[in-house]
């Protein structure tokens, strides 16, 4: 799943940390999403979006699989 929570957060000057502080997990966790290695939940990702307002599918895409 790709996603464009990296370019989101520099439209704010943010980091990882006041984001994940935001949205009440880890910057590990954070880092994760962005490199792709973790899918997050329904409810994180809408945590997500709502901190940027944005839709969820302004930040989340799916690859596809074909």
């Amino acid at each position: 799943m790709k996603n464009t929570i990296k370019v989101e957060r520099a439209k704010l000057n943010i980091s990882q940390t006041e984001l994940a502080e935001q949205v009440k997990v880890s910057k590990q966790t954070i880092h994760s999403i962005e490199t792709a290695r973790f899918v997050p939940s329904t409810a994180l990702a809408l945590k997500i979006a709502r901190f940027f307002k944005v839709r969820v599918e302004d930040i989340f895409e799916l690859e596809d699989t074909d």
